[in-house]
Order: C-alpha cells, then structure tokens, then sequence
C-alpha cells in the first residue's frame, strides 16, 4: 500500500514537472544572435534542408496532400506560413510533432524532434529560420508572439 501511494506520488510530481516544463517553458527566438543563427544553419543544413529546401523553399504543391496522402514540407521563407505562428508553438510544433496538435490522423514526413535534437538546437533552427526573415516579416511575426503571449497569461 505504501508502495502504491509513493509511486503514484512521484507519478504526479513527474506529471506536473512535465507539463509545467514541457509545457509552459517560454521560447524567444535569437535571429539576431550570430552564433545562435550559425548553429541553427548548419543543424538545418543537417536535419531540415533535405525536405523544406536549401533556401527554406519547401517542396511543391504543400498545400495539398501528396500521393501518399502526406502533407509535403511547407517553406519556411516569407512565402510560407511559419512566420504566422509565434515562436513557442513553432518550437512545440518542432519538438512534439504535427500530430500532437493537428491529431493522430494528420498524415506528414516531419518528424518530432525531442529525442533528436535539444531545446537549445531547436531555438537555434528556428533562430535561423526567422534570421531569413524580411525585417517586415519579423517585426509581424513578433506582433503574433505578444498576442500569443497576452493569451496565455
């Protein structure tokens, strides 16, 4: 009995930590950081550019499903939708992958990151990502990032 009342214990302590840290940790992307963005380049380079394209271009008709009935990569440049989203779920979105927000059935090659890659090197992606950003593009994408914010207060 006691046993059972300490795992379940430190079951909901390790719940809570989970989802207060999984969850809830702040994500600011750095595009301005040279080193950061030089990290998030060559670990694009590695990991991202063989689907979303070596100018963030992405692959053709991603707005549609392929015949495999996958959604191809989406690009990342200002002709994308990435910067319409604020920094925290592109980070969730990149760590816990598509379908743990969009459902089991959404059917896509993107992986989820979080046993490949560390929270730091996903910021540093995404840092990169949005360094390539119109100033224009960046500064709305921030505008999204405080309402985000003001939302989830």
């Amino acid at each position: 009995m006691i046993v059972a009342a300490l795992f379940l214990f430190f079951s909901t302590i390790a719940l809570v930590f989970y989802f207060v840290y999984e969850k809830q940790t702040v994500i600011s992307l750095s595009p301005n950081d040279k080193a950061v963005v030089l990290l998030g380049k060559t670990i694009y380079e590695q990991s991202c550019l063989s689907c979303h394209g070596a100018k963030l271009e992405g692959q053709s008709n991603w707005k549609s499903r392929n015949e495999a009935g996958m959604m191809p990569a989406p690009p990342h440049d200002k002709s994308g939708h990435t910067w319409h989203h604020a920094d925290q779920l592109l980070f969730e979105l990149t760590k816990f992958g598509l379908a743990t927000f969009a459902g089991p059935d959404f059917k896509s090659d993107m992986p989820m990151f979080k046993d490949t890659l560390s929270d730091k090197e996903i910021i540093a992606v995404l840092s990169y990502i949005k360094s390539t950003w119109p100033q224009d593009i960046q500064d709305k994408q921030n505008q999204i990032n405080q309402a985000y914010k003001q939302k989830s207060q």
